[in-house]
């Protein structure tokens, strides 16, 4: 039975002006400055430049549009006022014009290249091979990744043959195949395992040097040895000294474990620009902060526009249904247009209220840019501070970056937990992790120093930490285990 009821219900919308908000506040420099271009592309009231209009001008055809407001009863309210105010129209500048005019700015061109595979395939190609041993051949390099290895088991590439192409083959002729596309340039592709990769290698070197040829040995016979670092019983076990085993070592270290990578693929290869939404300079002890608007135009609102406004309120009476479908579409651009600009003034003010809080919460480390002079520092602190939700602040960490005079970061980076010590000072996981650092590059190579043991000398310089703590830290540093930091 359908019963109809009428209820009253509390709910949090976000308008789409808000939500566009937040991704504006969430993009960095490099991002905003796409952003805006495509929203003059797709706004033909806003325009770059600077806002440049005679007061008389305005203050007419404000006088017009406002007795528009009252007269005209099929469109929505509109005053001049809402979208030319001068007090609405932002003082700010977007961008800096610091190019000299003697600066060169060049496109350099770069080639394309050609990538791994066809390298590849090309080598293949003048090979004498068989109908049929060139396709199972292109099958497998198919299956060879970009480091340059056959992660597949022969095995499995067999059944696939059958299945996806009808074609019967077995180990043994794919492995005679695959000795051929081993002996491709770069030398250690198409290996089945780090070992087949380092043994491709080390072979191909003059085997007449008993260094070479010590390494090779290593590899084949005591490789799980080698990898765990277990030299006392290479040592022991192939009755060498420990001058032998190094200079082997330092044989099979020049060796390349990732072949494929080492190809250069211009087309493939992704290079991240970081530009720095913040500058921060150190004035003798005066930290000033700018942001970095550098590339990104000022706007303003078309004065065309404005004008076509002007025009309609001498002739609104007149007006034909065209003319007023066309005015009403202004109107719309026109609020458009005035909002972006508010945006980005807000996006602006909040972005520097947000970073100045930082600043000052941080104030020592900005001046002497030591890790250890980082304070414990969460989201919620300088939301606090700033009087802004804490997802907002994330927003404004998130991609964002500061240029100083010690270097360029992230604004993750500054956030960080807290510890206390023995002596109940907070202090930072970043301090923490900069004295592991420290200790462990300092450390004796042969006999490194264990999570336990680094734990055991931070506990006694006054840092309540645990063994497990250690390794989470370590972890994050990519700082392997002891065993794997041995040296002879």
């Amino acid at each position: 039975m359908l019963k109809q009821r009428l209820s009253q219900k509390l709910l949090q919308k976000l308008s789409p002006q808000q939500i566009q908000m937040i991704k504006l506040l969430e993009i960095p420099t490099l991002q905003l400055e796409q952003r805006i271009k495509k929203e003059m592309e797709e706004n033909p009231v806003l325009e770059e430049g600077e806002e440049d209009r005679e007061s008389g001008e305005q203050e007419g055809l404000e006088e017009e549009i406002g007795k528009e407001k009252d007269n005209d009863q099929d469109q929505d309210e509109f005053s001049l006022e809402d979208y030319l105010n001068d007090e609405e129209i932002p003082s700010y500048r977007l961008s800096t014009k610091n190019y000299s005019k003697d600066e060169r700015r060049e496109d350099i061109p770069f080639s394309g290249g050609m990538s791994f595979h066809e390298h590849l395939e090309t080598q293949l190609g003048l090979r004498d091979l068989t109908e049929r041993q060139a396709h199972l051949a292109q099958y497998i390099l198919g299956n060879i990744d970009e480091d340059g290895y056959l992660r597949r088991k022969l095995t499995a590439i067999v059944d696939d043959l059958a299945f996806t192409m009808n074609i019967t083959t077995n180990e043994d002729e794919l492995l005679e195949i695959l000795k051929v596309i081993q002996d491709f340039d770069p030398v250690g592709v198409g290996a089945r395992d780090l070992q087949e990769c380092l043994l491709l290698q080390i072979e191909t070197r003059n085997q007449s040097l008993p260094e070479i040829a010590l390494a090779r040995k290593i590899l084949k016979y005591h490789f799980d040895e080698f990898t765990k670092k277990h030299y006392e019983k290479i040592v022991t076990r192939m009755n060498i000294s420990e001058d032998d085993l190094k200079v082997a070592l330092d044989e099979i270290l020049r060796l390349n474990p990732k072949p494929g990578s080492s190809f250069s693929d211009p087309q493939n290869k992704s290079i991240q620009h970081i530009v720095p939404d913040f500058v921060l300079d150190n004035n003798e002890g005066e930290l000033q902060l700018s942001l970095n608007a550098r590339n990104v135009p000022d706007l303003r609102i078309s004065p065309t526009y404005s004008e076509m406004l002007q025009s309609y309120s001498a002739s609104k009476n007149n007006a034909t249904r065209e003319q007023k479908d066309a005015i009403t579409f202004v109107k719309q651009k026109l609020d458009s247009a005035k909002w972006f600009i508010d945006a980005i003034r807000q996006r602006q003010n909040t972005l520097v209220l947000t970073m100045n809080a930082i600043i000052n919460y941080q104030h020592k480390y900005f001046l002497e840019g030591d890790d250890k002079l980082l304070k414990p520092m969460i989201l919620k602190d300088i939301a606090d501070i700033t009087g802004l939700d804490i997802s907002t602040i994330s927003r404004v960490a998130n991609s964002k970056y500061i240029q100083t005079h010690f270097g360029i970061f992230a604004l993750k980076y500054f956030f960080s937990e807290g510890l206390q010590t023995d002596s109940g000072e907070e202090v930072s996981t970043r301090e923490i992790k900069k004295i592991l650092e420290e200790f462990i590059g300092s450390e004796d190579k042969r006999k490194p120093l264990t999570d336990e043991r680094l734990a055991e000398i931070l506990q006694e310089k006054g840092y309540q930490i645990a063994r497990r703590t250690v390794a989470k830290y370590r972890e994050q540093l990519n700082i392997p285990v002891a065993r794997l930091r041995k040296e002879l």
